[in-house]
Protein backbone atom coordinates (compact mmCIF):
# COMPACT_ATOMS: atom_id res chain seq x y z
CA UNK A 1 0.00 0.00 0.00
CA UNK A 2 0.77 3.90 -0.97
CA UNK A 3 2.11 5.65 2.38
CA UNK A 4 1.19 8.73 3.27
CA UNK A 5 4.24 10.57 2.72
CA UNK A 6 4.12 9.29 -0.98
CA UNK A 7 0.86 10.23 -1.26
CA UNK A 8 1.75 14.02 0.24
CA UNK A 9 4.40 14.23 -2.11
CA UNK A 10 2.09 13.55 -4.88
CA UNK A 11 -0.29 16.31 -3.79
CA UNK A 12 2.70 19.23 -3.35
CA UNK A 13 4.29 18.28 -6.40
CA UNK A 14 0.82 18.61 -8.67
CA UNK A 15 -1.63 20.44 -7.23
CA UNK A 16 -0.28 23.65 -8.32
CA UNK A 17 -0.83 26.19 -10.15
CA UNK A 18 -0.02 25.00 -13.49
CA UNK A 19 -2.58 21.69 -13.17
CA UNK A 20 -5.27 24.75 -14.02
CA UNK A 21 -4.69 25.23 -17.71
CA UNK A 22 -5.27 21.62 -18.79
CA UNK A 23 -8.21 20.96 -16.52
CA UNK A 24 -11.89 21.95 -16.32
CA UNK A 25 -11.47 23.59 -13.13
CA UNK A 26 -9.44 26.29 -16.03
CA UNK A 27 -12.93 27.97 -16.36
CA UNK A 28 -13.64 28.42 -12.56
CA UNK A 29 -10.77 30.72 -12.67
CA UNK A 30 -11.49 33.02 -15.53
CA UNK A 31 -14.60 34.74 -13.56
CA UNK A 32 -14.33 36.87 -10.42
CA UNK A 33 -17.95 37.09 -9.40
CA UNK A 34 -19.05 34.17 -6.86
CA UNK A 35 -22.01 33.45 -9.28
CA UNK A 36 -20.44 33.64 -12.68
CA UNK A 37 -17.97 31.25 -10.88
CA UNK A 38 -20.76 28.76 -9.73
CA UNK A 39 -22.14 28.74 -12.83
CA UNK A 40 -19.16 28.16 -14.60
CA UNK A 41 -18.03 25.06 -12.68
CA UNK A 42 -21.59 23.73 -12.50
CA UNK A 43 -21.97 23.70 -16.28
CA UNK A 44 -18.44 22.96 -16.99
CA UNK A 45 -18.35 19.81 -14.60
CA UNK A 46 -21.54 18.55 -16.36
CA UNK A 47 -19.18 18.37 -19.92
CA UNK A 48 -16.09 16.56 -18.45
CA UNK A 49 -16.34 13.85 -19.68
CA UNK A 50 -15.03 11.70 -22.63
CA UNK A 51 -11.86 12.72 -24.08
CA UNK A 52 -10.86 15.58 -22.39
CA UNK A 53 -9.21 17.57 -25.53
CA UNK A 54 -12.83 17.80 -26.91
CA UNK A 55 -14.90 19.39 -23.63
CA UNK A 56 -12.21 21.65 -23.23
CA UNK A 57 -12.65 23.02 -26.46
CA UNK A 58 -16.69 22.71 -26.63
CA UNK A 59 -16.45 24.42 -23.01
CA UNK A 60 -14.55 27.12 -25.01
CA UNK A 61 -17.38 26.86 -27.34
CA UNK A 62 -19.86 27.38 -25.02
CA UNK A 63 -18.68 29.91 -22.50
CA UNK A 64 -16.42 32.57 -25.24
CA UNK A 65 -19.21 31.87 -28.52
CA UNK A 66 -23.10 30.97 -26.46
CA UNK A 67 -22.45 32.57 -23.49
CA UNK A 68 -20.17 35.98 -24.35
CA UNK A 69 -18.15 35.11 -21.33
CA UNK A 70 -20.97 36.06 -19.34
CA UNK A 71 -22.30 32.94 -17.82
CA UNK A 72 -24.79 34.72 -14.98
CA UNK A 73 -26.13 37.07 -17.36
CA UNK A 74 -26.57 34.34 -19.66
CA UNK A 75 -28.26 32.57 -17.18
CA UNK A 76 -31.06 35.44 -15.96
CA UNK A 77 -32.01 35.96 -19.90
CA UNK A 78 -31.87 32.82 -21.38
CA UNK A 79 -33.33 31.85 -24.06
CA UNK A 80 -33.98 28.61 -25.90
CA UNK A 81 -32.89 30.25 -29.20
CA UNK A 82 -29.34 31.23 -27.65
CA UNK A 83 -28.75 27.28 -27.96
CA UNK A 84 -28.41 27.22 -31.21
CA UNK A 85 -27.05 23.59 -32.45
CA UNK A 86 -24.51 23.42 -29.52
CA UNK A 87 -23.99 19.60 -29.00
CA UNK A 88 -21.68 17.77 -27.12
CA UNK A 89 -21.36 13.83 -27.47
CA UNK A 90 -24.73 13.05 -25.33
CA UNK A 91 -25.99 16.30 -24.78
CA UNK A 92 -28.19 17.62 -27.88
CA UNK A 93 -29.27 21.03 -27.84
CA UNK A 94 -32.94 20.54 -26.26
CA UNK A 95 -31.01 18.74 -23.25
CA UNK A 96 -28.93 21.93 -23.18
CA UNK A 97 -32.17 24.37 -23.47
CA UNK A 98 -33.35 22.25 -20.25
CA UNK A 99 -30.42 22.64 -18.41
CA UNK A 100 -30.00 26.45 -18.92
CA UNK A 101 -34.02 27.54 -18.73
CA UNK A 102 -34.06 25.18 -14.86
CA UNK A 103 -30.65 27.24 -14.16
CA UNK A 104 -32.76 30.82 -14.91
CA UNK A 105 -35.66 29.69 -12.95
CA UNK A 106 -33.21 28.67 -9.96
CA UNK A 107 -31.60 32.38 -9.90
CA UNK A 108 -34.29 33.71 -10.28
CA UNK A 109 -36.44 32.18 -7.52
CA UNK A 110 -33.38 31.48 -5.06
CA UNK A 111 -30.00 32.50 -4.59
CA UNK A 112 -28.45 30.28 -7.01
CA UNK A 113 -26.53 27.26 -6.96
CA UNK A 114 -25.63 27.65 -3.15
CA UNK A 115 -28.62 27.91 -2.14
CA UNK A 116 -29.48 24.14 -3.74
CA UNK A 117 -26.33 22.40 -2.79
CA UNK A 118 -26.29 24.22 0.31
CA UNK A 119 -30.24 23.23 1.37
CA UNK A 120 -29.74 19.72 0.08
CA UNK A 121 -26.37 19.35 2.44
CA UNK A 122 -28.61 20.46 5.61
CA UNK A 123 -31.34 17.98 4.83
CA UNK A 124 -28.59 15.51 4.83
CA UNK A 125 -29.70 14.56 0.77
CA UNK A 126 -27.34 16.88 -0.55
CA UNK A 127 -27.02 14.92 -4.28
CA UNK A 128 -30.61 13.84 -4.12
CA UNK A 129 -32.23 17.31 -3.63
CA UNK A 130 -29.83 18.91 -6.36
CA UNK A 131 -30.97 16.29 -8.69
CA UNK A 132 -34.64 16.11 -8.30
CA UNK A 133 -34.65 20.13 -8.58
CA UNK A 134 -33.49 19.33 -12.14
CA UNK A 135 -35.73 16.13 -12.64
CA UNK A 136 -38.89 17.80 -11.47
CA UNK A 137 -39.05 20.52 -13.65
CA UNK A 138 -37.20 18.94 -16.96
CA UNK A 139 -39.57 18.30 -19.96
CA UNK A 140 -40.50 15.32 -22.46
CA UNK A 141 -38.16 16.59 -25.24
CA UNK A 142 -35.09 15.60 -23.31
CA UNK A 143 -33.04 12.60 -24.32
CA UNK A 144 -30.21 10.71 -23.09
CA UNK A 145 -27.41 13.43 -22.60
CA UNK A 146 -29.23 15.11 -19.87
CA UNK A 147 -29.73 12.38 -17.46
CA UNK A 148 -26.08 11.56 -18.04
CA UNK A 149 -24.94 14.91 -17.28
CA UNK A 150 -27.15 15.31 -14.31
CA UNK A 151 -27.18 11.61 -12.98
CA UNK A 152 -29.74 9.91 -10.48
CA UNK A 153 -27.67 9.08 -7.40
CA UNK A 154 -30.55 6.29 -6.61
CA UNK A 155 -28.86 4.13 -9.48
CA UNK A 156 -25.86 3.84 -7.26
CA UNK A 157 -23.34 5.46 -9.79
CA UNK A 158 -19.69 7.31 -8.44
CA UNK A 159 -21.04 10.81 -9.28
CA UNK A 160 -17.87 11.78 -10.21
CA UNK A 161 -18.84 15.27 -12.01
CA UNK A 162 -20.83 16.13 -9.28
CA UNK A 163 -18.45 15.72 -6.49
CA UNK A 164 -15.68 17.29 -8.51
CA UNK A 165 -17.65 20.45 -8.63
CA UNK A 166 -18.10 20.26 -4.55
CA UNK A 167 -14.49 19.88 -4.66
CA UNK A 168 -14.08 22.90 -6.44
CA UNK A 169 -16.77 24.84 -4.46
CA UNK A 170 -16.04 23.84 -1.16
CA UNK A 171 -11.54 23.32 -0.88
CA UNK A 172 -9.53 26.15 -1.13
CA UNK A 173 -6.38 25.82 -2.31
CA UNK A 174 -4.27 26.99 -5.70
CA UNK A 175 -6.51 24.98 -7.65
CA UNK A 176 -9.70 25.04 -5.93
CA UNK A 177 -11.66 28.34 -5.51
CA UNK A 178 -13.60 27.59 -2.16
CA UNK A 179 -15.91 30.12 -2.68
CA UNK A 180 -18.75 28.07 -0.23
CA UNK A 181 -18.31 27.29 2.90
CA UNK A 182 -21.62 25.45 4.12
CA UNK A 183 -19.80 22.31 4.28
CA UNK A 184 -16.73 20.98 5.76
CA UNK A 185 -13.83 19.78 3.58
CA UNK A 186 -13.71 16.40 5.28
CA UNK A 187 -16.99 15.73 4.13
CA UNK A 188 -16.13 16.15 0.74
CA UNK A 189 -16.36 12.57 -1.84
CA UNK A 190 -13.11 11.67 -3.78
CA UNK A 191 -14.30 12.11 -7.42
CA UNK A 192 -14.21 8.40 -8.80
CA UNK A 193 -13.93 7.53 -12.56
CA UNK A 194 -12.72 4.60 -14.25
CA UNK A 195 -8.68 5.94 -14.03
CA UNK A 196 -8.95 6.64 -10.52
CA UNK A 197 -10.49 3.68 -9.50
CA UNK A 198 -7.45 1.55 -11.68
CA UNK A 199 -4.95 4.17 -9.78
CA UNK A 200 -6.68 3.48 -6.44
CA UNK A 201 -6.63 -0.05 -6.46
CA UNK A 202 -2.92 -0.29 -7.98
CA UNK A 203 -1.69 1.91 -4.81
CA UNK A 204 -3.95 -0.66 -2.61
CA UNK A 205 -6.54 2.07 -1.50
CA UNK A 206 -9.16 0.66 -3.06
CA UNK A 207 -10.42 -3.38 -2.77
CA UNK A 208 -13.81 -3.00 -3.85
CA UNK A 209 -14.01 -3.69 -7.87
CA UNK A 210 -17.03 -1.91 -9.32
CA UNK A 211 -16.72 2.39 -9.81
CA UNK A 212 -19.92 3.03 -7.90
CA UNK A 213 -20.78 5.59 -5.05
CA UNK A 214 -20.12 2.25 -2.26
CA UNK A 215 -16.36 2.56 -3.89
CA UNK A 216 -16.47 5.88 -3.45
CA UNK A 217 -17.26 6.15 0.33
CA UNK A 218 -14.48 3.07 0.54
CA UNK A 219 -12.06 5.09 -1.17
CA UNK A 220 -12.75 8.51 0.83
CA UNK A 221 -12.79 6.49 4.07
CA UNK A 222 -9.67 5.05 3.53
CA UNK A 223 -8.40 8.77 2.35
CA UNK A 224 -9.66 10.16 5.48
CA UNK A 225 -6.60 7.86 7.53
CA UNK A 226 -4.41 10.26 5.46
CA UNK A 227 -6.20 13.63 6.23
CA UNK A 228 -8.98 13.65 8.07
CA UNK A 229 -9.70 17.12 7.54
CA UNK A 230 -9.06 17.25 3.67
CA UNK A 231 -9.43 13.26 2.11
CA UNK A 232 -10.47 14.92 -1.50
CA UNK A 233 -6.45 16.67 -1.69
CA UNK A 234 -5.48 13.10 -2.70
CA UNK A 235 -7.28 13.47 -6.23
CA UNK A 236 -4.23 15.33 -7.36
CA UNK A 237 -1.92 12.24 -6.39
CA UNK A 238 -4.52 9.54 -8.38
CA UNK A 239 -3.70 12.30 -11.22
CA UNK A 240 -0.26 12.42 -10.60
CA UNK A 241 0.49 8.45 -10.12
CA UNK A 242 -1.25 8.11 -12.92
CA UNK A 243 0.69 10.55 -14.81
CA UNK A 244 3.86 8.48 -13.53
CA UNK A 245 3.32 5.21 -14.20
Amino acid sequence: MITKTELDNLVLKYERPEFIKNDPVQFVHKYNAKKDIEIAGFISSLLAYGSREQFIKKLNQLFCDVAQNEPLNFVENFEASMVGDFNYRFGKPDDFIAIFSILKELYKTSEGLEELFSYGYKQNKLFETVVDYFYSRVGENVGQGFYHMIPNPHNGGAMKRMCMYLRWMIRKSSVDVGIWNFMPTSELYIPLDVHVGRISRQMGLLTRKANDFKSVIELTNKLKEYDSKDPTKYDFAMFGYGVNH
